[in-house]
């Protein structure tokens, strides 16, 4: 029987945030910045023979949570309704609030319970020296992934050093 020889090393580093980020808004822009400045020099590469964005997004979620409160303010019930996109997380915040089937079905008023809502967004970024890692960001950690070079590391959280949501 052949035994498993390790080939490599990866790694993973977590940063909690002080704050959680404000707003998905906000978290979008921190989103957007990376995509658009590329702030790790990451480069384009070929996989399978497709020409890859130096970095892109691999996988989102947003979830929106909408409380249900009596008259006394007291909460009565919740709804959480998750999307892969801002904008359907935007919609399915409009539509719960507004439809009124379901407020009646919860006995209480709907408010939006903002602090509890939660966002993450998972970058798949191509590093100068050909390796593949993963950067991902939820309201109150960034997480890098799948790294062997230290590089990779510093690089990533030198530029979280100058962007104020990562503190």
């Amino acid at each position: 029987m052949a035994d498993f020889v390790q080939t490599n090393n990866t790694k993973t580093a977590v940063r909690e945030l002080a704050v959680p980020i404000a707003d998905v808004n906000t978290f979008n822009g921190i989103i957007q910045a990376v995509l658009t400045d590329n702030p790790w020099e990451c480069t384009a590469y070929i996989q399978n023979d497709v020409q890859q964005d130096p970095v892109m997004r691999s996988k989102d979620a947003y979830t929106a949570r909408i409380i249900y409160q009596d008259n006394e303010a007291d909460t009565v019930g919740y709804v959480t309704a998750r999307a892969q996109t801002i904008a359907g997380f935007s919609a399915s915040i409009t539509e719960l609030l507004a439809n009124e089937a379901l407020t009646a079905a919860m006995g209480g008023d709907p408010v939006r319970d903002a602090e509890r809502d939660s966002f993450s967004c998972t970058l798949k970024c191509h590093d100068a020296s050909g390796e593949i890692y993963y950067v991902a960001f939820t309201r109150d950690r960034v997480t890098v992934s799948s790294y062997s070079d230290d590089a990779i590391l510093t690089a990533v959280e030198t530029w979280a050093d100058t962007v104020p949501a990562l503190a």
